[in-house]
C-alpha cells in the first residue's frame, strides 16, 4: 500500500468504508409486505387476543410456538411479552423458591440478574472465561447448599460450554434455565441453544436477530415445566384448553402474572422466523472473514474462545488486545474507517451488561421497602468481586456484524482491520 492507504482515517488519511452503516436492527430493519400483510390480516380478523377472539380464526402466536418449537428442537414453546419475564417465570416454573441461589454470570445484560430477583431468589454472580461466556469452573466452585439452578447466558450470540454445566447441573441436582435472548438460532455441537438445559428463554425485542419490537419464548421438553409456566404467565387460568396434561384438574392452582404475547406480535414472529436462518448464514459468513483478518495478527490480537465450532450466529466480532487503552485506540481508529467498533464499561451511559453496574442489585435492592429477596441472604456483593471479567472486557474491541452490510462493505471492512492493526499493535 502507498503511504496514503497506510495512514489512518482517524489522522487524515481515507476511511476504509466507503458507505455509511445502517442500523444494527437485523429483525427490524428487514420488515417488508410480509410482515405487514400478518398483522393486517390479524386487525381484519379482529382477534387480537390470544385465546379467543369474534371469529373463527386460529391464534397466531400458538403458531408461531409450534414453529419456534420444531426450530429450537424442543416440545414446547410459550410465548410471553418479553425474554425478562420468560426467564423468571421460567425460574418459578422449574421449583425456584425464595432464597434459593441462582447462578449467573457477571457478563449479561441486566434482565437476567433482574429475573432472578423477581423469582424471589438469590442471584450469585460469577466469573466468565476467554468465551465471554459463564465460567463452568467458577460455577463449580459457587456451588452452596442453597445453589438450586444455573442461567447461562449465550452471550453476544455464542454458546456456552454446555457439556461442561450440564456435568455440573447433573452432579449437584441443579436446574439450568439457557438465557439465549442475544443467541436465538445459534447452536452448541449441533444442538440448538434453549434445548439443552431444563428451559431456554428468548427475545425478540427490537435490538434481537428476530423481533415485533418486544416479545419473549420459552422453551422446554419438560411437560410440568410449561404447564406451570403457562399458569404463570397467565394469572394462574390452567383451565384454558391450550393445556396439555391429562390430570388439569389435580393441577395446582396459584397466583400468576398477566404476560402473554399477544396476537400481532405472534404474526409478527411468525414472517420474521422465516428470515432467521437467513440473517444467521450471511452474518457467520461475514464474522468469519472479520476473525480471520483479526487472527492474522495473533502478537497483539486475540478472537474470543468459541466453545463449538458452530455455536455463533455471528452477531458481532470480538477480540482481546493488551490493555484497556490499546482496546480504545483501536476501537477509535476503526471507527473512524467506518467501521463500527466499542469497548466495555469506558464511561458515559452505565453498561447494564457488566456486573458493576449493577448497582441496584450489587447493594442488594429489592422491588420494595423491606429489600425482600436479599433479606433472605447474607451473600456480600462488590464492584470488584469478578476481576477476571473485568480485566477481560477492558481489553475487549467489539465490532456489529449487520447482514444489511454487502459483500463489497466486508472487503472494505476487512482492508480496514488490517490497516489499523497493522499500525496499531
Amino acid at each position: 500500500m502507498n503511504n496514503e492507504l497506510n495512514k489512518l482515517a482517524i489522522n487524515g488519511g481515507s476511511p476504509a468504508r466507503s458507505n455509511p452503516n445502517p442500523p444494527m436492527f437485523p429483525g427490524g430493519m428487514n420488515i417488508d409486505e410480509r410482515e405487514e400483510q400478518a398483522v393486517l390480516e390479524v386487525l381484519r380478523s379482529k382477534r387480537l387476543f390470544r385465546y379467543y377472539g369474534p371469529g373463527d380464526t386460529d391464534s397466531k402466536v400458538e403458531a408461531f410456538e409450534q414453529a419456534f418449537a420444531k426450530k429450537t428442537g424442543v416440545k414446547y414453546t410459550l410465548g410471553l411479552n418479553s425474554c425478562t419475564n420468560a426467564l423468571g417465570v421460567a425460574l418459578m416454573a422449574a421449583g425456584i423458591n425464595p432464597g434459593d441461589e441462582v447462578i449467573v454470570p457477571a457478563y449479561t445484560f441486566i434482565a437476567t440478574p433482574a429475573a432472578i430477583v423477581m423469582a424471589n431468589a438469590i442471584p450469585v454472580i460469577v466469573e466468565v472465561d476467554d468465551s465471554l461466556t459463564i465460567d463452568p469452573e467458577e460455577v463449580e466452585r459457587n456451588i452452596t447448599g442453597k445453589t438450586k439452578a444455573i442461567m447461562p447466558v449465550h452471550m453476544r450470540g455464542a454458546a456456552c460450554n454446555m457439556d461442561a454445566i450440564m456435568a455440573i447441573a447433573k452432579k449437584h441436582g441443579l436446574k439450568v434455565i439457557e438465557d439465549a435472548a442475544q443467541a436465538n438460532g445459534g447452536k452448541y455441537n449441533g444442538r440448538p441453544v434453549g434445548s439443552i438445559g431444563d428451559a431456554g428463554c428468548f427475545s425478540f425485542q427490537f435490538h434481537k436477530i428476530i423481533t415485533a419490537g418486544e416479545g419473549g419464548a420459552i422453551t422446554t421438553n419438560d411437560e410440568e415445566l410449561i404447564e406451570r409456566a403457562k399458569s404463570l404467565h397467565d394469572t394462574g387460568a390452567n383451565w384454558r384448553e391450550d393445556f396439555t396434561t391429562d390430570n388439569k384438574d389435580d393441577f395446582p392452582v396459584f397466583p400468576g402474572f398477566n404476560c402473554r404475547m399477544s396476537e400481532l406480535t405472534g404474526a409478527m414472529l411468525l414472517v420474521q422466523l422465516e428470515k432467521r436462518d437467513g440473517f444467521i448464514k450471511t452474518m457467520q459468513s461475514y464474522a468469519a472473514r472479520i476473525n480471520e483478518a483479526i487472527s492474522a495478527h495473533p502478537n497483539g490480537a486475540k478472537v474470543r474462545h468459541k466453545n463449538s465450532s458452530d455455536g455463533d450466529v455471528g452477531v458481532c466480532s470480538m477480540f482481546f488486545v493488551e490493555n484497556r487503552a490499546k482496546a480504545g485506540e483501536i476501537a477509535a481508529a476503526l471507527e473512524a474507517e467506518g467501521i463500527p467498533a466499542e469497548t466495555f464499561g469506558g464511561g458515559g451511559i452505565p453498561d447494564w451488561h457488566i456486573y458493576s453496574y449493577w448497582h441496584h442489585i450489587l447493594s442488594k435492592h429489592g422491588n420494595n421497602d423491606a429489600g425482600y429477596p436479599f433479606t433472605l441472604t447474607d451473600r456480600v456483593y462488590s464492584e470488584d468481586m469478578c476481576p477476571k471479567t473485568t480485566d477481560m472486557l477492558r481489553r475487549a474491541v467489539h465490532i456489529d456484524v449487520n447482514p444489511l452490510l454487502a459483500q463489497s462493505d466486508i472487503d472494505e471492512t476487512v482492508q480496514g482491520l488490517h490497516k489499523v492493526l497493522d499500525l496499531l499493535l
